[in-house]
């Protein structure tokens, strides 16, 4: 497997165990701040126009935000290793400050300036913290399923140039 296919791959292991973070947490934030989280937000307010999320229904438009968000992950997931072979370090580390970038890229940068999403900033500490931590899950991840699909790669590699009697 290539290291852009393991990337997608471990994003896409990653946002399951995101996901799951993301719900519990959800659960523990305060009554106020429990209003939809980002995948569902960004994606009735990047396909709202078309009207799809309302000719969904209301489970049609939570498959259609999971799709998205697990789509988000592979995408970024699959940039990863060429990050990680530049920065270095262990996978667990590099792949948590890759998530915290991803986190930062999107929730400060492009979700704002594409008029998705208000900034982070102006989301209450609670659900920011969530997000936070909800990233730091999805790079570590990310960085521990990218490096064991990449060593696996390179024994495979090893083992099928034995066994063609390359050195």
């Amino acid at each position: 497997m290539n290291r852009t296919a393991a990337g997608a791959v471990a994003g896409i292991t990653a946002t399951v165990a995101m996901t799951a973070a993301m719900r519990l947490m959800f659960r523990a934030l305060p009554e106020h701040d429990r209003y939809p989280l980002p995948p569902r937000l960004i994606t009735d307010r990047t396909f709202g126009p078309t009207g799809l999320p309302a000719a969904a229904g209301e489970r049609g438009r939570r498959d259609l935000a999971l799709a998205a968000h697990y789509a988000y992950g592979a995408a970024t997931g699959a940039l990863y290793p060429a990050v990680a072979q530049r920065i270095g370090g262990p996978p667990m580390a590099s792949g948590i400050g890759y998530g915290l970038a991803v986190w930062a890229a999107s929730y400060l940068g492009w979700l704002p300036a594409a008029g998705i999403l208000t900034p982070a900033t102006r989301h209450p500490p609670a659900r920011n913290t969530l997000m936070l931590a909800a990233h730091v899950v999805w790079g570590a991840v990310t960085g521990i399923v990218a490096a064991r699909l990449a060593a696996g790669h390179r024994t495979t590699q090893r083992r099928e140039s034995v066994h063609r009697g390359v050195p």
